[in-house]
């Protein structure tokens, strides 16, 4: 299944969806503020910028991402970027939530000619965690099963708006020659609905449960990207983590055969975090979001928080997957220092990692280029590049 990109048609039918709920859940007054507050941008700074950066601007001095962008690709990234700085994550939170992502996944079916999803979807709901299953088969025993953890700053995102990408690879998986593939999206607790270390707790639940389906880790892969990327190192280094074993605790459950992780925030909290003219992230945010996640009480540079801190190259050694890593990103993001510092560490400790910097690339672009590169090329490449690391480790 691939839907192709998301027209100006579909920004429109999205805006539509997401006013009511705005009203609804923010309040009338704070949603008019934040848009009267974007105004400047949207009439004056965007459109002076664009035209300077795109057009006054020689190409040799433009970024990597700048030359390759389209321009719907650079006005939307632009727009990211104004409002992952200046939009409250609990006005933020609205964009992703179910019922606004559902809606707006079911227009995009139907405008491409489908009544309904031709994958099988549901929810589950357990105790502890919760999640959305897609599967080729559900009657069938699967044959690959990948456990995701979406992103958005723990503050923001759904398994709901990351629908329509795990849908899509879903058919990429099952034309990689998978016969039953089967993906998990964990649906954590938002901060600050809760923090550290509830999200690692629910992530270990779903994990246990994404085992007990698969009933062979050796076919079970672990993803995710930004925060949830954070949530599946944190889930690994907790999995290998001597502290909470042989005291009375429950023995942790057998590590997975690979992690494939897009963009992971290795560290919350770093002075390596630094803006770019090319990615949407903005380095104060992401160290406010990264404080609020671990808490009061939480230092940021405990290993199960902020996996990054983790410099024990044994403690990697037993968390690593038995197929290893493969940890892909974009050599313009704001957490590239971060994320090359762990690769470094990975390998300093033996484990079998594999990176990918994508050159001139920004956040987890393998999602965002789903949605708005113009090619079906582009729009897939970063999932048949992860599909193909998977079915090379797990045949």
């Amino acid at each position: 299944m691939n839907l192709g990109p998301v027209s100006y048609l579909d920004c429109a039918v999205f805006c539509l969806f997401l006013a009511p709920q705005l009203i609804w859940r923010v309040g009338f007054f704070e949603t008019v503020w934040c848009a009267l507050q974007a105004l400047p941008f949207l009439l004056t700074q965007l459109p002076v910028t664009f035209i300077r950066d795109r057009y006054l601007v020689r190409r040799e001095k433009q970024s990597g991402f700048q030359r390759r962008a389209s321009l719907f690709e650079d006005v939307v990234v632009r727009c990211v970027r104004y409002a992952f700085a200046n939009i409250p994550p609990r006005v933020g939170r609205v964009f992703f939530a179910r019922e606004v992502s559902l809606p707006f996944l079911w227009f995009r079916l139907l405008r491409h000619g489908y009544l309904g999803s031709p994958i099988h979807w549901w929810e589950h709901c357990e105790r502890g965690f919760r999640g959305i299953w897609l599967s080729k088969n559900p009657t069938e025993k699967p044959d690959l099963v990948l456990y995701y953890a979406h992103g958005g700053g723990f503050s923001m995102g759904s398994s709901y708006f990351y629908l329509e990408y795990l849908l899509t690879w879903l058919s990429v998986l099952g034309s990689a020659g998978y016969k039953n593939p089967a993906i998990f999206a964990l649906e954590y607790t938002l901060v600050p609905d809760a923090s550290f270390p509830t999200q690692v707790e629910e992530t270990l639940q779903g994990y246990e449960h994404v085992l007990a389906v698969a009933q062979d880790p050796s076919i079970v892969c672990v993803s995710g990207d930004s925060a949830g990327a954070t949530l599946i190192l944190c889930l690994l280094l907790r999995l290998g983590d001597k502290r909470t074993n042989g005291h009375g605790e429950k023995q942790p459950p057998p590590k997975p055969a690979l992690a494939v992780l897009i963009s992971p925030w290795a560290t919350l909290v770093s002075t390596r975090h630094e803006n770019t003219v090319s990615d949407y992230l903005d380095a104060q945010q992401l160290r406010r979001y990264g404080t609020h996640f671990a808490g009061n009480r939480i230092p940021a540079t405990d290993p199960l928080v902020s996996p990054g801190c983790c410099k024990d190259a044994l403690w990697w050694k037993r968390s690593s997957p038995t197929q290893g890593i493969v940890i892909t990103y974009g050599t313009e993001e704001v957490l590239a220092p971060e994320i090359e510092s762990l690769v470094d560490t990975l390998r300093e400790a033996k484990v079998t990692v594999k990176s990918k910097a994508e050159i001139g690339g920004i956040h987890a672009w393998p999602v965002a280029s789903l949605f708005l590169s113009s090619g079906r090329d582009d729009r897939l490449d970063g999932l048949l590049t992860m599909t193909d690391e998977i079915r090379q480790r797990i045949p």
